[in-house]
């Protein structure tokens, strides 16, 4: 299957599962420290990979608007993006401008086995965002990370970048990822942790340890969960945590870790997006709750 028959299959298979639109999780956003550096930003941010990858048509570039506009308007902040995701980068730049009110934490990536074309991605990406700083500067699926690092030292030394990272994804690469904690002096990681694929846990551990911030990607197994739990009723203690539909059961689940700070779900979808943003509101689940979430999804599954 094509990435864009994928985007569509998923986004209505989606429409299943998410059911009747989201009402306000009570409370202001829940906001998390930023690693050591102390900084708090929104604990639901959101990803572009494949939904904001679009030709530029006008139906397009309108959806993707109010998606942002949802974000923003629910008290959003992080947005994440790569030079992997082909026009992403370009589309959120050019939307950002249009969009009211919020404020942005702009991470992206390079990605590339070469230094100098790592450099060129970084300042294209400063270039595509519209930017004179990025919040956060990765290095993406841990390619050329010895020598991207050096690229992301020199850019924040030149005040282009604020933060420096790495990441992974689908569970992948586990023991080269600790390796760099241990190694380099890292801000932040970006790893893959979901209700079907708990193996970051040590890495989440560690991440606390040593003060790291860390972002979640594929909070939904690339939509996996949600397809898989289409029809099946939410049990009524989810009220204790103020979910009102799976999308923000699954996600609070991932932020009540107490080392997870931002989980980054994709959508294309606005109503998708003020029910992803309702689960960085209100009550979170504490060690016990989040044990018995598990357990139910994986019964359900």
């Amino acid at each position: 299957m094509d990435r864009r028959r994928f985007v569509g299959t998923s986004l209505a298979a989606s429409l299943a599962w998410r059911g009747a639109a989201a009402q306000p999780a009570p409370g202001p956003a829940i906001l998390r420290a930023f690693g050591r550096s102390g900084e708090r930003i929104p604990a639901i941010g959101m990803g572009t990979w494949l939904t904001f990858d679009v030709g530029g048509a006008p139906a397009e570039t309108a959806q993707r608007e109010r998606v942002l506009q949802a974000f923003f308007d629910a008290g959003g902040g992080v947005i994440d993006s790569s030079p992997m995701y082909g026009r992403a980068e370009k589309v959120v730049g050019e939307l950002l401008p249009r969009v009211r009110g919020g404020k942005l934490f702009a991470a992206t990536k390079v990605w590339t086995p070469f230094d100098a074309t790592g450099r060129r991605q970084h300042a294209d990406s400063l270039a595509l965002w519209k930017l004179p700083r990025l919040d956060l500067q990765q290095v993406h699926n841990l390619l050329n990370t010895d020598g991207h690092l050096k690229t992301l030292r020199a850019a924040r030394e030149r005040g282009e970048v604020r933060y420096i990272g790495i990441t992974t994804s689908h569970g992948r690469r586990h023991d080269e990822m600790l390796a760099l904690m241990r190694r380099e002096p890292l801000d932040a990681i970006q790893l893959t942790y979901n209700m079907a694929d708990t193996s970051a846990e040590p890495l989440l551990d560690e991440a606390a340890a040593r003060g790291l911030a860390v972002v979640i990607n594929r909070p939904f197994d690339a939509g996996v969960l949600p397809d898989r739990l289409a029809g099946k009723p939410l049990p009524p203690w989810a009220r204790e945590i103020d979910c009102d539909h799976w999308a923000a059961f699954l996600l609070k689940w991932v932020i009540g870790h107490p080392a997870v700070t931002c989980a980054i779900p994709a959508t294309s979808n606005p109503a998708h997006m003020v029910q992803n943003m309702a689960a960085g509101r209100g009550r979170l689940p504490d060690a016990a709750l989040r044990r018995r979430m598990l357990a139910l999804v994986r019964e359900l599954l």
